[in-house]
């Protein structure tokens, strides 16, 4: 079962908390976050994309950036556009995107949850990004951005979550950058605070929806930190890390697309004929054509799109990771046909997030950059939960999660 508990959050007074949050560290590169830092000494960028405070070209893992990192997060305090609560709270976190409004609550998850396999995982990690933010973790103290959870809907958690929804937030914006609402909620009434405790208690398994290298970091430096002290109770702010945790059917997974840059030696007509083997292959014209249900893809080539149904046999609808259509499209594109082994590692294939839409696809191949694109239908958080349940691990560039969380709302102390 699930163990969580509250903390007192350092959070931006309402009158900053624009200047402050942020987009996450991940999705952005350093040009773009000093791009968009800049004239604003209160961005979080500075801490969490501390390489912005050096000159172009400075290196994101250089020593002195995660030195930075640690001074800025210092200094931020000192000027009080990060205040910690007096107290130990839960949070919501609400996020509008067209219309569609999920509810989050912030919570500080056990270390020996994550350990021990109860807060479950479907994307492998790679052990360079799990340093760098443990570099980060370790130079901070803190958890500066939250983890992204999910879990099986709950009534206690449903009905609380609507209790607060309808007070007024202590925060209430609109992010410039991607057009969506956020709202933030302090959960700080007793009874409230144990109900929630309580209610984590009875789920089984968190899920990581969006994550995984924050996760692994979180939970293995509070592990070192475990293990460097032989009298720790269990009870200090490192045993735990913060996440927000969303229920399972309020959340939206993107498709998450592939563009190729040539057919492998292929002419389009012999790469059509190829995937004829495996797929019903029909020509949908020139206007742009979206999946429409799991196992038909979508593919732009030459300026025509065309759907392309799985043929029965090509999948395996007992196999959590066989019935994939990110792994049916692997198996029998990607590498078949086109040749491509790793998606990780080929400079042939790249990946574009359907919130961008289908129009991006088709303008990187009009564009003459690459030669076709692959549209997907989404995977589903049931899917994600099925494969996690059985222990197995999703194929690369699976799942798009959006909208990101917003960082900078609060932020978790390791000391206090």
């Amino acid at each position: 079962m699930a163990i969580v508990k509250p903390f007192r959050g350092v959070r931006p007074p309402r009158a900053c908390v624009e200047q402050v949050e942020s987009r996450p560290y991940d999705v952005l590169s350093s040009d773009e976050a000093r791009q968009e830092a800049a004239g604003n000494d209160m961005s979080l960028y500075h801490i969490i994309k501390p390489e912005i405070n050096f000159p172009e070209g400075t290196s994101e893992y250089d020593p002195r950036v995660y030195e930075s990192a640690a001074l800025n997060f210092q200094a931020f305090q000192d000027k009080g556009w990060l205040v910690q609560d007096d107290h130990d709270c839960y949070y919501l976190y609400a996020q509008t995107m067209q219309g569609r409004t999920q509810y989050g609550l912030v919570v500080c998850a056990a270390v020996q949850d994550y350990l021990d396999g109860v807060i479950k995982k479907h994307e492998l990690t790679r052990k360079d990004k799990e340093e760098d933010r443990m570099k980060h973790v370790r130079s901070t103290n803190a958890n500066m951005e939250p983890v992204f959870f999910a879990y099986p809907d709950d009534e206690v958690l449903t009905a609380l979550t609507a209790k607060y929804a309808a007070l007024e937030p202590e925060y209430d914006f609109i992010a410039t950058v991607d057009g969506f609402r956020h709202q933030f909620w302090v959960i700080d009434d007793a009874a409230d605070m144990q109900a929630v405790t309580q209610a984590f208690a009875r789920i089984p398994s968190l899920y990581i929806a969006d994550g995984h290298h924050r996760s692994a970091a979180a939970a293995l430096v509070g592990a070192e930190k475990i293990r460097q002290n032989p009298h720790t109770t269990g009870r200090e702010e490192y045993n735990y890390f913060m996440a927000v945790c969303f229920p399972a059917s309020q959340l939206t997974i993107l498709d998450y697309n592939r563009v190729v840059k040539d057919l492998n030696g292929l002419t389009p007509q012999q790469f059509l004929q190829a995937l004829a083997q495996d797929f019903a292959v029909a020509d949908r014209g020139t206007e742009p054509y979206r999946p429409a249900c799991l196992h038909e893809f979508s593919l732009y080539l030459e300026g025509r799109w065309y759907s392309l149904q799985a043929k029965a046999g090509t999948y395996d609808d007992q196999d959590p990771i066989g019935v994939l259509d990110v792994d049916i499209s692997s198996r029998l594109i990607i590498d078949k046909v086109l040749g491509i082994k790793d998606l990780r590692t080929d400079k042939r294939i790249d990946f574009v997030g359907g919130l961008r839409g289908l129009g991006e696809l088709k303008r990187r191949v009009d564009s003459g950059e690459m030669k076709a694109a692959l549209a997907l239908y989404p995977v589903t958080m049931q899917q994600i939960m099925d494969i996690a349940d059985s222990g197995n691990i999703m194929p690369p560039k699976a799942t798009w999660f959006e909208p990101k969380l917003r960082s900078g709302l609060v932020i978790h102390k390791l000391d206090n």
